[in-house]
């Protein structure tokens, strides 16, 4: 595998990390509600992470291959969803606390990530299809390893966007708390439209 092909599939890769989505409404209902910005993306590099070991060692492809165990998956991940949306709609963003977060700290806020990225079945499927292409069948490394450094370099990718992200929105709305309560409730709204979505999309198949 060579350094054009790492470079090409970062590239493809920033173009999909740019598409808002579920991660994008958690990382904002995160750094606006619970002002802990590191658990929240710490927590969905581990879950893509987790995703990448998957597809490194064969298991993404018998689960993508696999309609009940992918449909599992999707409902599990809608559902999912749906409660943090609930969860963000039910306590928005507010003034910062003492305490510094929302109950159970960081760590609460970083199984949540785990919890967005690692049963988000798209992120699945987009790591399924996009790494393999980006192999060398015949190089001097074994697949599984160039798996694994495509991985890495997608799931630091999504780190420094989302940290980017979260900072950001932390900087432009903490000194205005009713945008930043606006923010946190479309946020919120957002994760329960993709996860009903999803849900959806399990249950018309």
């Amino acid at each position: 595998m060579t350094a054009g092909s790492v470079a090409a599939f970062w590239a493809t890769a920033a173009l999909l990390i740019a598409v808002p989505g579920a991660d994008w409404a958690f990382v904002l209902g995160a750094a606006l509600r619970d002002r802990l910005v590191l658990p929240a993306v710490a927590g969905l590099a581990l879950g893509y992470a987790g995703i990448t070991a998957l597809v490194a060692a064969g298991v993404g492809a018998l689960v993508a291959g696999s309609p009940a165990l992918l449909g599992g998956l999707t409902l599990a991940g809608g559902l999912y969803l749906v409660w943090l949306g609930a969860t963000t709609l039910a306590r928005p963003a507010g003034p910062p606390r003492a305490s510094g977060g929302a109950a159970g700290g960081g760590w609460a806020v970083l199984r949540k990530g785990v919890g967005v990225s690692g049963l988000n079945p798209k992120g699945l499927l987009i790591l399924v299809a996009l790494l393999p292409q980006f192999t060398d069948g015949g190089g001097a490394w074994p697949v599984a390893a160039q798996i694994a450094l495509l991985g890495l370099v997608f799931t630091l990718s999504c780190a420094a966007f989302y940290l980017v992200l979260g900072g950001c929105a932390r900087f432009a709305l903490n000194a205005r708390p009713a945008a930043a309560r606006a923010v946190g409730r479309v946020s919120g709204a957002s994760m329960i439209i993709i996860g009903l979505l999803l849900v959806a999309e399990h249950l018309i198949r």
